[in-house]
């Protein structure tokens, strides 16, 4: 979550919907949201304040979401089932302790589910701040999904399928010896991803998720899903409406296909595969820049960026207005390797 988007953005927040209904016609798609911490002031970039957490919740129940297990999402779309609309999942990366002192017991008391996705070793460790094994065990048996987040939270698309699949065999291994079974969802640590890490994940568990705004959807690489990430920053209530009612963009014959980039800035397009959803106001905007030069060619969608990605992950994100006043919204988050990105940058 990058704050140029932030900017970019600002014609589509004011345009935000209140919480409508979904299109009953889709029925192919559902949002993921994705937190971190929650209470922890002084890490904005990690946290979402209580105060914003519980008005998330208050929007969902007063708009008549469906907050489901996350497995029966991706498990629909992997299977091409009908997703009913206004469907929502909510999940919680890297196991810190303020997942069950303070999301957890609002979501218990509405009934609703919450998947989290472990990095094992930083429990081993005993790492200050994070869930001890006695205490996701506790979160097991009260029904919350236990997910896998590799055993270093390292950054995966800088290795290769056999590196990629012994974390996720070391990782495993600790989840069969603490909870019984080791978990059939993924999320790669910071978003990162490549085209071998991404196989090694479809060889180990059911499906896969990212750090990339955008609606999951049939279609979609079921081992690289997409979640809107929430923060301090990022969890206004304009911002929560705009993509708890995003409908998805429907993509085929995506470049680059590979999310860790070979060059700088990438040459970014797509071919909107349904004829039906208008490209009429189709934008696009990159963390570099903001909005970006965007050439219609049919039903193809080429971006043209000026400037290089200056970090070590950049964002695409493409929206256009879709029925009843809801935007569609397609996303995509690329790793940049050392001598794709630009001088003196490190992983962070």
């Amino acid at each position: 979550m990058l704050r140029p988007a932030l900017t970019a953005l600002t014609a589509l927040l004011a345009a935000a919907p209140a919480l409508a209904a979904a299109p009953e016609a889709d029925g192919k798609s559902a949002v993921v949201l994705m937190y971190h911490r929650f209470g922890e002031t002084g890490i904005p970039s990690t946290n979402i304040r209580t105060e914003q957490f519980e008005r998330h919740l208050e929007l969902l129940a007063q708009g008549g979401f469906h907050v489901v297990p996350l497995a029966e999402i991706a498990s629909a779309i992997k299977a091409g089932r009908p997703i009913p609309p206004k469907t929502v999942a909510i999940t919680v990366d890297d196991a810190y302790a303020s997942a069950l002192t303070v999301a957890w017991p609002r979501l218990k008391a509405r009934g609703w589910p919450m998947t989290i996705f472990v990095a094992t070793d930083a429990v081993d460790q005993g790492t200050h701040g994070y869930l001890t094994w006695d205490q996701l065990r506790q979160l097991q048996k009260d029904g919350v999904a236990i997910g896998a987040h590799s055993a270093t939270h390292a950054h995966m698309a800088k290795e290769t399928a056999t590196e990629a699949a012994g974390e996720m065999t070391r990782a495993n291994d600790r989840f069969k010896a603490e909870l019984g079974a080791a978990p059939t969802l993924f999320a790669y640590p910071y978003g990162e991803a490549n085209r071998e890490t991404i196989a090694a994940a479809g060889k180990t568990y059911t499906a896969a998720f990212g750090q990339h705004s955008g609606v999951a959807a049939a279609g979609d690489d079921p081992y690289f899903l997409p979640r809107f990430a929430l923060n301090e920053h990022y969890g206004d209530d304009d911002r929560f409406k705009l993509i708890v009612n995003a409908l998805p963009i429907p993509v085929t014959d995506l470049s680059p296909a590979d999310p860790t980039l070979a060059t700088n800035p990438p040459a970014f397009g797509f071919t909107v595969a349904d004829d039906a959803v208008s490209m009429r106001g189709l934008k696009c905007f990159s963390s570099a820049e903001g909005e970006t030069r965007t050439e219609l060619l049919g039903r193809r969608v080429e971006v043209r960026m000026d400037k290089p990605f200056g970090t070590t992950r950049g964002r695409i994100n493409c929206t256009v207005p879709g029925p009843d006043g809801h935007w569609r919204w397609y996303g995509r988050l690329f790793y940049l390797p050392e001598g794709v990105r630009q001088p003196g940058v490190k992983d962070d």
